[in-house]
């Protein structure tokens, strides 16, 4: 069946507004959560269900072999997604006996293959609903189930002796968590495993959460992101999941990560739009925070009409933009998209599965809640104008500031993250303090190129950028505007995998938010005469060339209406319509201005200024 025709004659009344330029309108969000779920989620977990049992591990996807050797979740992904088919379908439907030989023999062939960490889980977790729904022995035949049992274990990424991760990041102990407690409820071990791991998650979380109960991607260097706000949703949901109660420190953290969700919810289904692996995650991230928080009864009647319009829109925004029907997947990779290398095309297949995993999951959550065939509420932008036009979000304080600045602009929301102090991802522009919005600016995924921020060539080959050590963040409200203010006494010295503190400039910045103009002032200072050095700063935006007057540039269309530069010698700008560096998680850049001055002699204070007018 098609899953695009119960969706012909969809009530519109949910997005009966105007979205902002450049924001896609979901057709289907007129529609209930489950409805979408059924007749455009499940249908794609069947097309490839029925690949897998017809072509085995010849499947290609997209010109990609799925079982390529490199995606290491793969097994469990797929087991996990066989489980939703087997469990959304009646005994007494004829599918039901082609998914249960289906899963018994994928458990088979895939037996043997690399499944690791994540992977595990999700084989669990699907082992574990089948055992409750009376399924198991006859999913599986004895001899997996035996194999599996053996290789299903936490022990193959922990130090059994000290309980601690082997070459893993420490989020990864909610991961071995999550797989002790699902092997005790399958019978395979007792208890003490799974308690001794879950004072290791919250110790974690605390250790690395700060004051202000977000947790830091790394061991406390100050980088925060998606997964920061992502991670306690995550874990609650493991609870939850596993029918264990949840501590009020949980909740406390997870209701702080509702909180900064909530004030960046809007009609389109966009959900985070910096930092790493965002893309569809950036938008299931909201679902799965606000979901935890809905069962946990963390919400607000208001909120939870908010939450699950919300969801709507995103389970809409999968279906009809992440989805591309031409190639029966999800598309992360072309057509002018970009994603980060950890979920490159060669993991295509599993990509596909763990996204429809986290929008199955939080529908049957919401079944449970009594929304099942509920539609979001017709007054959903109204609502959404009532929340705070500047919200600041806190990570931490201390020697460097860490925080999370929130704009709304009508129903257009801008995110200003100053959160980047942290090794790997320093130098790519994802992470830099710039204003990012959906159709309006977007980083690249791995990539360098200074998107709205100054890049200093020194004589020694140095190459500066003002992104990680952040002093003193100030935001102030002058009339309708937001001013926001920081220093830093350090540039990062790119090159490493670390930031490094280089002290030969400094600056102080400061950005003001306004209705339909944002505006950024630098202030730098040489702590020494500097000779040879070249400046850089670009905007790469989704619109296209109007004119340029100057250093002022106009687009014809889209979100971005002007860019104005000043301070720098040369402004040009250029089509990049054609060059994959600048294609961006949601489609690709159009055109690019590009300023800068070359061979500058530093010995006084100069300033670099910048103004973005917006549609």
């Amino acid at each position: 069946m098609s899953f695009r025709q119960p969706f012909a004659a969809a009530s519109a009344s949910l997005f009966s507004v105007d979205l902002p330029p450049g924001v896609q309108r979901p057709r289907m969000a007129g529609l209930d959560l489950d409805r979408i779920v059924t007749h455009a989620l499940l249908p794609q977990l069947d097309h490839f269900c029925a690949r897998l049992l017809a072509e085995k591990k010849e499947v290609v996807i997209d010109g990609t072999p799925a079982f390529n050797g490199k995606d290491k979740f793969l097994p469990g992904k797929i087991a996990m997604g066989m489980s939703y088919l087997l469990l959304n379908t009646l005994p007494d439907d004829p599918k039901f006996q082609r998914y249960l030989e289906g899963f018994r023999q994928i458990a088979d062939l895939t037996c043997d293959d690399a499944n690791e960490t994540w992977g595990i889980y999700y084989y669990t977790s699907a082992l574990n609903r089948l055992r409750q729904a009376g399924l198991l022995e006859q999913a599986v035949s004895p001899a997996s189930l035996a194999a599996l049992r053996v290789k299903l274990d936490w022990r193959s990424f922990v130090d059994a002796a000290a309980y601690t991760l082997i070459n893993l990041p420490t989020n990864y102990y909610g991961v071995a968590f999550s797989i002790a407690r699902l092997r005790h409820l399958l019978g395979w071990e007792d208890e003490q495993g799974s308690e001794i791991l879950l004072q290791k998650t919250v110790q974690h979380y605390q250790t690395y959460s700060g004051e202000f109960g977000f947790s830091d991607e790394t061991d406390g260097e100050g980088r925060f992101d998606r997964y920061s706000i992502l991670l306690i949703g995550e874990i609650c949901q493991r609870f939850i999941e596993t029918g264990m109660p949840v501590a009020s420190s949980l909740k406390t953290w997870l209701r702080r990560a509702v909180d900064v969700i909530l004030v960046r919810l809007n009609p389109a289904g966009d959900g985070f739009e910096f930092g790493r692996s965002i893309g569809p995650y950036g938008d299931t991230a909201f679902l799965e925070v606000l979901t935890a928080a809905a069962r946990l009864e963390l919400l607000t009647e208001d909120e939870l009409d908010l939450a699950y319009a919300f969801t709507v829109a995103a389970a809409a925004k999968y279906a009809e933009f992440w989805f591309d029907p031409a190639t029966h997947s999800v598309n992360l990779w072309d057509k002018g998209r970009r994603t980060d290398a950890y979920r490159g095309k060669h993991r295509i297949l599993g990509e596909n599965l763990s996204l429809l995993h986290q929008l199955i999951y939080t529908n049957q959550h919401w079944n449970a809640l009594g929304f099942r065939g509920q539609l979001p509420v017709d007054d959903f932008a109204a609502r959404l104008a009532k929340l705070p036009r500047f919200t600041t979000t806190w990570f931490a304080r201390g020697e460097y500031d860490r925080a999370l600045i929130t704009f709304r602009d009508g129903l257009r929301v801008v995110s200003l993250p100053i959160i980047n102090g942290g090794s790997t991802q320093h130098a790519h522009n994802p992470y830099f303090p710039i204003p990012f919005s959906n159709g309006l600016v977007q980083g690249a995924a791995d990539a360098g190129w200074p998107q709205l921020l100054p890049r200093f060539t020194l004589a020694d080959g140095s190459e500066l950028i003002p992104a990680a050590f952040q002093r003193d963040i100030r935001c102030e409200e002058q009339g309708s505007a937001l001013q926001v203010s920081y220093q830093q006494s350090e540039l990062d010295r790119i090159g490493g995998v670390a930031p490094v503190k280089d002290c030969r400039l400094i600056v102080e910045t400061v950005y003001t938010l306004d209705s339909g103009v944002i505006t950024r002032t630098d202030r730098f200072t040489p702590a020494e005469r500097l000779t040879g050095v070249d400046i850089t700063l670009e905007f790469a935006s989704f619109s296209r060339i109007s004119q340029q007057i100057g250093h002022t540039v106009q687009f014809t269309d889209g979100a971005a209406a002007a860019f104005c530069i000043e301070g720098l010698e040369e402004c040009r700008v250029e089509s990049v319509s054609s060059d994959p560096l600048y294609r961006a998680p949601m489609g690709q850049l159009h055109a690019c201005v590009r300023a800068a001055t070359r061979k500058a002699t530093l010995d006084r204070a100069f300033s670099i200024r910048w103004s973005l007018r917006y549609r």
